[in-house]
């Protein structure tokens, strides 16, 4: 990548001044900072704008009460973005930084990490080949307390009400309305909008593409949810339980756990036939529970050993309900006496003790913020010329959280049957263990209720875990799939939203 020229153009004002004598950190209000850079992009060059922003988010007499950061790459040899599609970009959490789709999936620059997605030394930064800004333009938002986002104090020193942020309904209210100000500053209401959020970010996508909507008269043509959560379904009980098992098959497969006869099978000929099981026999027999005949308990405690790599002791013992923590810790216990990680479960942790019920860390968010922290930090002062004392939170102080009132499956729902031109598609990995793939399926059909949402509904499987794109293997073909997505579902806006 070459850095052409950069320039600063300061908004407004900061919200706060650094001074010697009082040590304040400052906290940029509106202010841009925008350099020039190449990409080589599937093979060609993408001359590009990466603006490192930060917006306002405003109270009801206009009074600025938070500031958050964002970063915006635009190709630059684009003359006319009315057909330039928008990508709007959220990680989850909530609380989570936009960091982890920014610099491993979407973006023009990736982390250094090896093919499988492990971390490497020195840590930083490399060009990412596989970037969609070749088709689409995107900005990576941090939600008030990430990355660099805050929370601004009054002319008294008060911070805003903490309920004005922290809660699923307060969270989609503010951020329409900040997207609303971005997209007219940047002059982008002709454009093609895409909403892309990853884990807890699909909860949050899917509550905008409907506020957007109805509050901001903002009209998307797609929605892409990145292992995405139950976004407000209700699946508990043997249904929750059912669904387990796809997930634990296709761990156990990759870790040479299940019989020979299914290790000898690929992964994609495995998981039907264990989805078919989960719903047409397993799911039956969990809504008997104590009352299912003895014998039938007995041949499905067998085949959920089969599918599952544990012991038929283990399921016996649990009443056919093994919890995923102890799927985690037990798997591997006898074999190597480790644990498998909860968002991937390709990774491997050690314990103090073999013995318990779950593990003692997630063996895959400590190797990914090995990799992820320092690339951050050194691209944003670096390579964009960003330069603080703020601290970027990977994951910032957000909690106590309103999870209240989640309706936003439902919304996404409404809002794809109020617009015939919105698409959503869904990517999962199948190896993770958080917000499974299975279940991923699952809110899919819970969307596709009255069977009319087919033509605009996908899902995207990968071999990797809840963060999919870091396996480059994955990389390459999921930014692949957002491309083919991008490329269909704006294939007929010219022809107006109807039916």
């Amino acid at each position: 990548m070459k850095n052409i020229f950069r320039s600063i153009s300061i908004l407004l004002v900061f919200a706060f001044v650094f001074t010697a004598k009082a040590q304040q950190i400052k906290v940029p209000i509106d202010t841009t900072i925008v350099s020039n850079h190449t990409a080589i992009i599937k093979g060609k060059t993408i001359p590009y704008k990466a603006t490192v922003g930060f917006q306002p988010v405003w109270d009801e007499k206009e009074v600025p009460i938070a500031s958050l950061s964002y970063t915006y790459y635009k190709r630059t040899d684009v003359k006319n973005d009315e057909n330039r599609p928008l990508l709007i970009s959220f990680n989850g959490g909530p609380g989570s930084a936009s960091v982890w789709m920014h610099i491993a999936y979407t973006g023009p620059r990736i982390l250094k990490i090896d093919e499988e997605g492990f971390p490497i030394q020195p840590y930083g930064i490399k060009a990412n080949p596989n970037s969609i800004l070749d088709i689409a333009d995107i900005v990576f938002i941090n939600p008030v307390n990430t990355g660099y986002s805050r929370m601004i104090a009054d002319k008294e020193g008060e911070m805003p009400d903490e309920k004005l942020f922290f809660g699923v309904n307060a969270d989609v209210e503010y951020l329409a309305k900040w997207v609303n100000t971005f997209v007219t500053r940047n002059n982008r209401w002709r454009s093609p909008k895409y909403l892309i959020g990853e884990s807890y970010g699909t909860t949050r996508v899917s509550g905008l593409a409907l506020e957007l909507q109805q509050q901001q008269w903002m009209y998307l043509n797609g929605v892409i949810l990145v292992s995405p959560t139950q976004i407000g379904f209700k699946f508990d009980g043997p249904v929750e339980v059912a669904n387990r098992l796809p997930y634990f098959a296709a761990a156990a497969w990759y870790h040479k756990m299940l019989p020979q006869e299914l290790q000898n099978k690929d992964l994609f000929e495995v998981l039907p036939e264990v989805e078919n099981y989960a719903i047409n026999e397993l799911l039956p027999a969990l809504v008997q529970s104590g009352y299912l005949d003895s014998t039938k308990k007995e041949e499905i405690i067998t085949k959920m050993a089969y599918y599952s790599g544990l012991s038929k002791k283990t399921i016996r013992q649990h009443n056919l309900e093994v919890p995923k923590r102890y799927f985690w810790k037990d798997l591997l216990r006898e074999k190597e006496g480790l644990t498998i990680g909860r968002l991937d479960s390709r990774y491997k942790g050690m314990d103090i003790k073999e013995a318990g019920d779950s593990p003692d860390y997630n063996s895959e968010l400590t190797s990914w913020l090995h990799a992820f922290t320092p690339a951050i930090n050194y691209y944003y002062s670096q390579e964009l010329g960003f330069k603080t004392d703020l601290k970027y939170n990977m994951f910032g102080p957000v909690y106590p959280w309103d999870r209240n009132d989640n309706s936003t499956g439902e919304n996404l729902r409404k809002a794809m049957a109020m617009n015939a031109n919105l698409h959503t598609m869904v990517q999962s990995g199948y190896y993770d263990g958080a917000t499974t793939y299975f279940n991923a399926k699952y809110v899919m059909w819970q969307l596709n209720a009255n069977g009319k949402l087919t033509d605009r509904l996908s899902f995207k499987g990968y071999r990797s875990g809840h963060m999919m794109y870091l396996r480059n293997e994955d990389l390459i073909q999921a930014n692949e799939d957002i491309r083919v997505f991008i490329t269909r579902s704006s294939s007929n806006i010219k022809n107006g939203s109807k039916y």
